[in-house]
C-alpha cells in the first residue's frame, strides 16, 4: 500500500463509522446510581503506576493496568480499563442493542456487541462506539459490567492458529499469531461485530488486504530503501525525531511517513514517532499498526475498512480505502484480483461465503 495517498487523513481518524441511515426514535436507559470514586483528574503526561485509580474528563474512573505516562484512558486501553466504584450497587442496565446506522440523541444508552454499555456524547447516526469516541463513551451501570472491558476474551480470534498457518504457509517468523490476538484488545470491536459470518468476512478482508502488502506476511519493512527518506514530511509540527529516513513501510500495512506514525502511536498510546523501529521489532505493535489503520482510516476511500465490512458495502470498498483509484476503478485490475482471490481462499478455508461486491 502506499501511503503517500493518506497525508490527509491523520486528522480524520476520530470519525471513522460514516454511516447514514435515518433518524429513529431511542429510549432512553436509567440511570445509574453516583459512583463513589474519589479518584483524582487523569493529567495527560503524568506518569502513573499500575493500580492508579483516575476520574477521566467524561466523568468516568479507570484503572492501570500497566504503568504508563499519562496514556489517554480511552484510547490506550491496553494500559487502563474501566473501574466501576459503587462495589455492585446503583441500577442495572437495560438498554437497547446498538444498531449501526440507527440515529441516536445525546445521552442515548445502548449496549453494544461486546457486551459493554454506551452512552452518545454527541448525537450520531449510529456511529460505533468502539471506534468512534467522540461521539461514544464507556458507561457503567453498578452492575458490575466494566464497559471497556466487557465479558468474553479478545484473544479468541474467528481465526485458529491452524487455519492462520494455513493461509500464510510462508509468512515470516515475525508475523506470529499470538502477535495479532495479542494486538486485537486495541480495537475489540474488530472481527467482533455482527453476525459469526460478518465476523469471518472481516477477519478474512483484513488478511487478505495484508497478505497483498506484505507479499503473504513475508515482508516486514519496506524493500525499496532509496524510498526511505522521502516519508518525512518537515511541515508537520513535530517534524521527524528518529531522523529524515526513519519512517518507511513497516508491519502488515508497511506504515508509513512521520504523520501516521504519530497519528497511530498517539491513538494506540506507543511512541512510534520517536522509536517507529518498535513497528518491526514487536509482532503485537506491528499487528496493532494495521488495525489502527483497518479500524480508524478511510484512506482514499469514503469510509473505514472496518465499517464497509460491518455495514453490507464488501471486500471491494476495503481495496478503495486502501488504496483508492491506484487499483479501483479500471486502475490495476490484476491487482484487484490477487486480493480478491486471496479472500475467497480465506473465506473457504473459514467455510463462510465471501459476500457480494468484491470488486472496486
Amino acid at each position: 500500500m502506499r501511503r503517500r495517498l493518506v497525508a490527509v487523513l491523520s486528522a480524520f481518524a476520530a470519525a471513522a463509522g460514516l454511516v447514514l441511515g435515518v433518524p429513529a426514535a431511542t429510549g432512553q436507559a436509567p440511570q445509574a446510581a453516583a459512583a463513589a470514586c474519589s479518584g483524582p483528574n487523569w493529567v495527560a503526561g503524568q506518569w502513573y503506576d499500575v493500580g492508579a485509580v483516575v476520574k477521566y474528563t467524561n466523568g468516568s474512573y479507570y484503572r492501570a493496568k500497566n504503568a504508563n505516562p499519562g496514556y489517554d484512558p480511552i484510547i490506550s486501553t491496553w494500559y487502563w480499563e474501566p473501574y466501576s466504584c459503587d462495589g455492585g450497587g446503583g441500577t442495572t442496565c437495560n438498554a437497547p442493542n446498538w444498531v449501526a446506522g440507527q440515529w441516536y440523541d445525546v445521552g442515548a444508552i445502548v449496549r453494544y456487541t461486546n457486551g459493554g454499555y454506551y452512552r452518545a456524547k454527541n448525537a450520531n447516526p449510529g456511529y460505533d462506539p468502539i471506534i468512534s469516541t467522540w461521539y461514544w463513551e464507556p458507561y457503567t451501570c453498578g452492575g458490575g459490567t466494566d464497559p471497556g472491558n466487557p465479558p468474553g476474551n479478545p484473544g479468541a480470534f474467528v481465526i485458529s492458529e491452524a487455519q492462520f498457518n494455513q493461509i500464510f504457509p510462508g509468512r515470516n517468523s515475525f508475523y506470529t499469531y499470538s502477535g495479532l490476538t495479542a494486538a486485537l484488545s486495541a480495537y475489540p470491536g474488530f472481527a467482533n461485530t455482527g453476525s459469526d459470518t460478518v465476523k469471518k468476512q472481516e477477519a478474512a478482508a483484513f488478511l487478505a488486504n495484508v497478505n497483498h502488502e506484505t507479499g503473504g506476511l513475508v515482508y516486514i519493512v519496506e524493500q525499496n530503501t532509496a524510498n526511505y527518506p522521502h516519508y518525512c514530511d518537515y511541515g508537520q509540527p513535530y517534524g521527524c525525531p528518529a531522523g529524515q529516513a526513519a519512517y518507511y513501510g513497516r508491519g502488515p500495512i508497511q506504515l508509513s511517513w512521520n504523520f501516521n506514525y504519530k497519528a497511530a502511536g498517539d491513538a494506540l498510546g506507543i511512541d512510534l514517532l520517536g522509536n517507529p523501529w518498535q513497528v518491526e521489532q514487536n509482532a503485537a505493535v506491528a499487528w496493532k499498526t494495521g488495525l489502527w489503520y483497518w479500524n480508524t482510516q478511510s484512506g482514499p476511500g469514503t469510509m473505514t475498512p472496518h465499517n464497509a465490512m460491518v455495514n453490507g458495502r464488501g471486500f471491494g470498498e476495503t481495496i478503495r480505502s486502501i488504496n483508492g483509484s491506484i487499483e479501483c476503478n479500471g486502475g490495476n485490475p490484476a491487482q484487484v484480483q490477487s486480493r480478491v482471490d486471496k479472500y475467497r481462499q480465506i473465506t473457504s478455508i473459514l467455510g463462510v461465503d465471501p459476500g457480494a461486491n468484491l470488486y472496486c
